[in-house]
């Protein structure tokens, strides 16, 4: 199988596009706004867990249940992924914040925010796209099958983060060689298995030692809670139903998010941008015709399932550090200013639907060569 022509940029476009100009340009759009974190994140974490109780009152299966089940679903997909700003943002940017952060969701899901703590390396140059990557695998070029099992396999998730706060935790505390390999292989949101976490720092234990014990102890008292019969145990099966769904769609939406053609080789600033996706609805030249429905399906589709700034990925990997709330004003910007051979343009999809049918092609296209008998055999 063929490797990927390696990406080539003019002069021009290369320099023209330049993070260190629109830092200077648009300096405004990097500062975070308290208001619009704290409002979003509690109107989130609300409704989430409201209709999360209201599917609790329903009977299970009805249409009513179906609804409440949905809504808890994409109301708290939202207020969980702001743990990607929590990676971005300063401790001290706003005040308060990933406390109520995790009591509101990271506990309660089972995520703490220590999990993604590694996200810094998915950004670094030297490590995008390689083993060293969390966040990043070849799927360009696996077979649709899967992909299928990609998404399919984090529904057992809700399950392993019980596991890994309830009983290894505790046991990890006792066995210093366990814990080593818990802290390394088992602490972090990943994509990537051979990924391996560094250890933290001496600054950095006593934050990650205080969310382990907290998770822990959620998990613990849960248990009791059930035993005594204080918690039905319909709850926790809805639990598992909220948070696998959740890490299904997000994890659909993570197919969206880059090209995934890279194989362990580092790239360029350029390319990894090249690699992300901007995820928008149909061109203008679509919405005539007819199309109108098309153009709403998928643009509801891609709001709901890319929450928090997360469709404008490649934007995001140019300038990680704009707020999620000044990312939509930042790439309209750029879409009227930049030509259409710049890199940014060449990273936009027409929705979500659009970005994750062309990686499945690409996937099927590399299928064929590697049915050939002797390449069957070399790959045994």
């Amino acid at each position: 199988m063929s490797e990927p022509p390696p990406v080539s940029l003019p002069t021009t476009a290369a320099t023209s596009f330049s993070a260190a100009d629109y830092r200077r340009r648009f300096a405004s759009a990097f500062q975070p706004q308290p208001w619009k974190y704290w409002a979003d994140l509690l109107a989130s974490a609300g409704l989430g867990w409201g209709f999360f109780g209201l599917s609790l009152s329903v009977p299970f299966g009805s249409v009513v249940y179906l609804g409440c089940s949905a809504a808890a679903v994409l109301a708290l997909l939202r207020a969980a992924l702001f743990i990607h700003e929590l990676a971005h943002l300063k401790r001290r940017a706003l005040p308060g914040f990933e406390t109520a952060w995790l009591l509101l969701v990271g506990f309660p899901l089972l995520v703490p925010s220590i999990m993604y703590d590694t996200h810094g390396d998915h950004h670094r140059q030297a490590s995008f796209g390689t083993p060293n990557d969390p966040e990043y695998l070849p799927l360009a070029h696996s077979h649709p099958l899967g992909l299928v099992w990609f998404v399919v396999q984090v529904s057992l998730v809700p399950a392993l983060l019980v596991v890994r706060w309830g009983v290894i935790g505790p046991l990890a505390a006792c066995l210093p060689q366990l814990r080593r390999w818990v802290i390394r292989h088992a602490s972090s949101l990943v994509i990537n298995p051979r990924y391996c976490r560094a250890l933290p720092s001496k600054q950095q234990r006593p934050r990650f030692a205080a969310q382990e014990t907290a998770a822990g102890l959620v998990c613990w008292g849960v248990g009791l809670g059930c035993c005594l019969g204080w918690i039905p145990l319909v709850w926790l099966l809805q639990w598992w139903l909220t948070g696998a769904g959740i890490l299904v769609i997000n994890q659909i939406r993570t197919l969206a998010a880059h090209g995934y053609h890279n194989r362990d080789h580092a790239i360029t600033t350029v390319e990894q941008v090249l690699d992300s996706i901007t995820l928008r609805g149909c061109p203008p030249e679509e919405n005539a015709g007819g199309r109108f429905i098309k153009k709403s399906v998928s643009s509801l589709l891609t709001a709901a399932a890319a929450p928090v700034g997360l469709r404008y990925h490649a934007l995001h990997h140019f300038l990680p550090t704009v707020p999620y709330h000044s990312l939509g004003l930042l790439h309209r910007r750029l879409e009227a200013e930049l030509g259409q051979d710049s890199p940014y343009w060449q990273t936009c999809r027409n929705g979500i639907v659009s970005a994750i049918s062309a990686l499945v092609r690409h996937g099927s296209a590399q299928v064929a060569p590697d049915q050939q008998p002797e390449n069957r055999r070399a790959a045994q």
